[in-house]
């Protein structure tokens, strides 16, 4: 089963070092859920330079140009501000404009264990000011019942936002897809599926053009696509089985933007615009997939497998099943959950069971260490 190897949620602390990080902390009690000053406002002149307005960033990539940066913290060494939250989370905190935004939960499982009521389980998208740290609002949203009585590893709200200039996105499962605009007005909320599952909802939702896309292989087998400014669903395709990666857009290298997701067995390409198939390509990795996929230079990378075992490179902008055509290299080196990156004709990621980090060459896939 899918695990990371942070303690069970306890509680969190947002700590700013230059764009924030996320650590287990003492309690807080929610704030209202109205916005509470002026910098609640639309956020300042956004910058594509300096935000990180998605998971694993800009392109979902999981890599920044920018240096200078800490490597090394303690409780006071390198930090600009702490921020106590309602309660434990798993996402990735976002940054957009003057605000940082993540996502909590509050009123079930907040030990890590079942204590409290699922009647009183809700999931908070939380807007915090970049600067300072100030929590400007605080939207407390009620689950949809019935939910699992039990999600060890990550608790209830594993899913990281997504903004743009006139909202923010967030996804929490079988409770739904939500819009806000930047000052914590609900814009509309969209369901995707009712199933849920004893590893929980992990996946995070990207924007394509006037579309949110959301993989909901959880909630009904599906990809599914929703009008970013209404929330009515544009396209819906199914099949997607046992997956829990976000969805990578790419351009491949004629030019076409094709729609990635890694499924049980098989890594699949879409037409955004659409859901139109495009091409597959089988992985021989027979059951679910965690890691999100990466692409660089036409390539698309792939890791996963239940122990870890496993990945691949598959040049993209083929038709049909590419297997044979388009897969380029399998290795039996790989990651149950964390996803890679890509740096300089290098591919790095971590087997996270194992506690072992990896280096291997993009073009080949040969390890070029491994150090634990």
């Amino acid at each position: 089963m899918p695990r990371t190897t942070a303690a069970p949620p306890i509680g969190m602390l947002l700590v700013a070092l230059h764009v924030g990080l996320c650590s287990w902390g003492d309690l807080a009690s929610p704030r209202a859920t109205a916005a509470t000053d002026a910098h609640a406002a639309v956020p300042v002149s956004p910058d594509a330079m300096t935000d990180w307005p998605r998971f694993r960033g800009p392109d979902g990539m999981g890599v920044s140009d920018a240096g200078d940066l800490p490597i090394s913290w303690s409780h006071n060494e390198n930090v600009v501000w702490k921020t106590p939250l309602p309660g434990p989370g798993a996402s990735s905190p976002i940054v957009f404009g003057e605000h940082v935004y993540l996502t909590c939960y509050t009123g079930y499982f907040v030990s890590g264990r079942p204590d409290g009521s699922l009647e009183e389980l809700k999931r908070h998208l939380i807007a915090v000011h970049r600067g300072d740290g100030r929590v400007l609002w605080n939207q407390a949203l009620p689950a949809k019942l019935p939910e699992e009585r039990r999600i060890r590893d990550h608790g209830y709200a594993a899913s990281t936002a997504v903004a743009d200039a006139e909202r923010v996105y967030v996804f929490f499962g079988k409770s739904g897809v939500y819009a806000f605009d930047h000052s914590g007005r609900q814009i509309w909320h969209a369901d995707v599926g009712s199933q849920t599952h004893g590893w929980g909802s992990g996946t995070s939702p990207v924007l394509h053009k006037d579309l949110v896309i959301v993989n909901a292989s959880i909630e009904s087998e599906s990809l599914v696509a929703l009008d970013r400014t209404t929330g009515r669903r544009r396209w819906q395709t199914e099949g997607i089985r046992e997956s829990w990666n976000t969805p990578l857009i790419i351009t491949a290298p004629s030019g076409r933007q094709e729609l990635i997701v890694a499924i049980a067995g098989k890594i699949l390409a879409f037409d955004p615009d659409t859901a139109r198939s495009l091409w597959s390509c089988d992985t021989d990795i027979g059951w679910y997939m965690v890691p999100s996929v990466i692409a660089a230079d036409g390539i698309v990378y792939c890791l996963g497998g239940r122990s870890g075992t496993a990945a691949l490179a598959v040049r993209a902008g083929g038709s049909g099943n590419v297997t044979a055509t388009h897969r380029l290299w399998t290795s039996d080196r790989g990651s149950n959950v964390s996803s890679p990156v890509y740096h300089e004709g290098h591919l790095y990621w971590m087997h996270e069971q194992r506690g072992i980090a990896y280096c291997a060459r993009a073009s080949t896939g040969e390890i070029v260490y491994e150090q634990r």
